[in-house]
């Protein structure tokens, strides 16, 4: 005789459907049994189920629709989107990202003042607390399907006896012409880790409970590795996955 389940309902009903999950029973993107199916086959009322699913979404593996049910999101499956990563120069001399997306701005980015924190300052080689033009983004594209958070930083030092002392350079990726007209011969290097977002990043990119965000960090450099500038993208991490060409 098999030993009796002692675990709560709530995680027996997690438990199968994380299951199914995996093993393809309930393939991604597909709809799962209906919470009132549910709590037929476990034999509990409705509130027990969602606390089932809520388990489950919150890691990442069921997206809930409002008014169209709960859905499977399998870690296995293939993602909707895949982004090459890179900057390249166009014939024209214009730097272009090599996925070649046409980004909206949400609205005109405005550049303010900033403060270097400890971890952007070590990146940029200046002291933490130095001044930096900041300018931040909301970029949509393809109807707005793809978004990405854009933030760019310029520190004051790097402007010094240029006619950006002045005005304030250009946001990326516009301010790598700006760098190129001062006499710089521009590289790159990005850094890329996962985590989960906040609050503001959630709703601003439209994460689903449990998915993470990709944090790009991009630094701008000059001869002998001198860094100029930096870029964060937060990028939603669910149907995403980067690519690099070697």
């Amino acid at each position: 005789m098999p030993p009796k389940n002692t675990q709560p309902k709530y995680r027996q009903i997690a438990d199968y459907l994380r299951g199914g999950i995996l093993d393809g029973t309930f393939p991604a993107g597909q709809p799962l049994p209906s919470e009132e199916a549910l709590a037929k086959q476990f034999g509990v009322t409705r509130p027990t189920v969602r606390q089932g699913l809520s388990e489950l979404r919150a890691s990442g593996l069921v997206e809930a629709i409002m008014g169209r049910g709960t859905f499977a999101r399998s870690p296995h499956s293939r993602p909707s989107h895949t982004r090459p990563r890179g900057v390249r120069r166009a014939p024209d001399g214009r730097y272009i990202e090599a996925d070649g997306i046409r980004w909206t701005d949400a609205e005109p980015p405005v550049a303010t003042r900033t403060d270097a924190p400890l971890a952007l300052a070590d990146l940029l080689r200046i002291p933490p607390g130095e001044p930096m033009f900041t300018y931040d983004a909301l970029q949509t594209a393809d109807h707005g399907r793809l978004r990405q958070l854009h933030r760019t930083y310029v520190p004051f030092s790097v402007l010094i006896d240029t006619k950006y002392e002045e005005e304030a350079p250009p946001p990326a990726p516009e301010l790598y012409g700006a760098l190129t007209d001062l006499g710089h011969e521009l590289h790159f290097t990005e850094y890329i880790r996962t985590r989960m977002p906040l609050p503001d990043q959630a709703q601003a990119l439209r994460l689903a409970d449990g998915v993470p965000l990709l944090h790009v960090i991009r630094v701008t450099l000059a001869e002998a590795d001198k860094p100029l500038a930096l870029e964060e993208f937060h990028l939603p991490g669910g149907e995403l996955e980067l690519s690099f060409r070697l």
